[in-house]
């Protein structure tokens, strides 16, 4: 874990990748909870016997959005701000699924900075460069710009 004393610090670290995440796995019982939580239960997901047999990996694929909510978990694991009082979810720049995540895959994220400004009330906003791979694989499952404000 990479831990930043204040705001400059993170500034300094603009460009630069400050690390990468452990591996989570992303299980059957972890997709159908998704798609219970956001109804999206086309059959690719959740249908396991059916995937067996029409799909290329024999598998279900975890949802994309569900692949991209692991984001913060990465985040967080991978850096510590000290003096935080709140850090809210500002938005996102771009986002690109680039292979389906069979389930049983596990996967991890690598982070940069990409840009860090400071915002109103005492905060900095800055852009996270997450890529989210897949173990054993060439290619990642997802590469997303995401942009957070930390409050101190």
């Amino acid at each position: 874990m990479r831990i930043f004393k204040n705001f400059d610090e993170v500034k300094t670290a603009v460009g630069t990748e400050v690390g990468v995440s452990d591996w989570i796995e992303v299980t059957q019982e972890r997709i159908d909870q998704f798609a219970r939580a956001t109804g999206d239960d086309q059959w690719i997901h959740v249908d396991v016997k059916r995937a067996e047999h029409e799909l290329p990996a024999g598998t279900t694929i975890a949802h994309g959005l569900l692949t991209l909510s692991f984001a913060p978990v990465f985040v967080r694991s991978i850096i510590d701000l000290e003096g935080l009082k709140s850090t809210l979810n500002y938005g996102a720049n771009r986002i690109r699924y680039l292979a389906p995540v069979p389930a049983g895959s596990r996967l991890r994220g690598r982070v940069t900075i990409a840009a860090a400004e400071d915002a109103p009330r005492n905060g900095l906003r800055v852009t996270y460069g997450v890529t989210i791979e897949i173990e054993k694989r060439g290619r990642p499952a997802c590469v997303a710009e995401l942009i957070a404000v930390h409050f101190r």
